[in-house]
């Protein structure tokens, strides 16, 4: 039973991985950061790479799976959002000159 649960919960941190994903999307697509919370993804992000590390020592690979496929997923739509906020604060101190 121990086992069945260990793969359910690997899947479902797979599937919260996934969450991200269209989430990813929208912000490429769009080419805008509008609507995207840094501090937010930024706090997902950490506690995503703290489930690897808790999971790392507690030697369970169904959590650092997990948690690093939602850190990959996640930090895609992070980094996405930083380089759309770069690209558009640097856009208006251009325009501004």
């Amino acid at each position: 039973m121990k086992q069945i649960i260990a793969i359910i919960f690997g899947v479902g941190l797979l599937g919260n991985a996934l969450l991200f994903v269209p989430q990813a999307l929208a912000v490429w697509r769009k080419k805008s950061d509008e609507g995207i919370s840094l501090i937010t993804f930024g706090g997902f992000n950490i506690l995503q790479a703290l489930g690897i590390v808790h999971g790392y020592y507690q030697q369970d690979l169904s959590l650092v799976i997990g948690m690093a496929a939602s850190l990959l997923t996640c930090g895609t739509v992070t980094a996405l959002t930083v380089l759309f906020r770069l690209r558009r604060r640097r856009a208006v101190a251009q325009s501004g000159n």
